[in-house]
């Protein structure tokens, strides 16, 4: 007969045995990066990563770096996934989500804002300046301007362009990895779609966070959001642990609570690779027909080790520390990328 001590014995040894069980079976090793070090999705990274690199090269703060960092992008009009070149949604709106993560676990997002070019430094702002995690629409951009920034006109003459061709036809298709095609790095593809750029750091005094920002799905419905701006589907950081990010098919990764799940897997003892495969398996576990879209993961833990996971092949992210600050890296996935995508 099991008495109290028993009992109490057994409660005490478990969190030990569960995480030697979790220790023992870490999973697939990832790549070692060398403290201060950022890393970031997708071939663009490459340019935000040395514009975050400038900050923790100088022993500069890793919130900092990621929000200087995911600027380079949202800046570029040759991207037409995030900031003022995204493409517009069916009603010709250009709509932008974004959100950012410390070390402290203090986070600030704003979703569906119009006419602000840089989402990235407007969260941070609802971040510090408010009590408030999430703002949406008109009274994000109201919040943006009564900080000061600037308010303009999103949808450049390409981007305009490209809404009304799309128009004749109205198909909504997303199209897996178009960022790799947009910028001449795979296969043609046809007129861009969706995705974000995610982007992790690790500072000199070994803290933590994190950013993304997109423009959303190209031709969405008129205020749709996707995973970016959500806490702890696009983006979760927690400091003992490590972070993670996502870029895809949104939809997917909030349904799963994807970043977060990849960091509570680590908290477990996976690492970065093998959480990263677990969230992407869960996914396709619960929707098999998912394997006809992108969802990829990207994580780091605290001691720098990086790994990331996607549904097609295809994925690939960027890496940066003070041996080398261009370095791509393709990630692994489960399938061929889908024929025509």
């Amino acid at each position: 007969m099991t008495d109290r001590r028993s009992i109490l014995k057994a409660s005490l040894l478990a969190p030990a045995m569960l995480a030697k069980s979790a220790s023992a079976a870490t999973g697939p090793a990832g790549i070692q990066m060398k403290l201060p070090c950022v890393v970031s999705t997708w071939p663009f990274g490459v340019a935000a990563n040395k514009a975050a690199w400038e900050i923790l090269s100088k022993g500069g703060r890793a919130l900092d770096a990621v929000e200087k960092g995911v600027m380079v992008p949202e800046a570029d009009l040759k991207n037409h996934t995030v900031g003022r070149g995204g493409y517009p949604d069916r009603d010709g709106h250009v709509t932008l989500d974004a959100q950012i993560m410390d070390e402290h676990g203090n986070c600030g997002a704003v979703a569906g804002m119009e006419h602000i070019a840089h989402a990235i430094p407007v969260a941070r702002a609802v971040m510090e300046k408010t009590p408030h995690v999430l703002l949406v629409g008109e009274g994000a951009t109201q919040f943006a301007v009564e900080q000061g920034f600037k308010k303009e006109e999103l949808l450049t003459p390409e981007s305009r362009a490209a809404w009304e061709k799309w128009r004749k036809t109205a198909k909504y298709q997303p199209v897996s990895n178009i960022e790799v095609k947009s910028y001449g790095l795979g296969t043609p593809g046809g007129a861009g779609n969706h995705d974000t750029i995610g982007m992790l750091a690790i500072d000199a005094k070994g803290n933590l966070s994190g950013a993304c920002t997109t423009s959303g799905a190209a031709w969405k419905m008129h205020g749709r959001v996707g995973d970016s701006p959500i806490v702890g589907a696009g983006l979760f950081v927690d400091n003992e642990v490590g972070g993670a990010t996502s870029t895809g098919m949104g939809e997917e990764v909030i349904r799963n609570v994807g970043s977060f799940l990849v960091v509570e897997l680590m908290r477990g003892g996976m690492s970065p690779t093998a959480a990263c495969k677990v969230a992407v398996e869960r996914i396709l576990k619960k929707k098999p027909e998912a394997k006809m879209l992108q969802v990829g993961f990207l994580a780091i833990n605290k001691k720098g080790e990086v790994g990331a996971w996607a549904i097609q092949k295809g994925f690939s992210y960027s890496l940066c520390d003070q041996t080398s600050q261009d370095r791509i890296v393709p990630g692994q996935a489960f399938f061929e990328a889908t024929p025509g995508n």
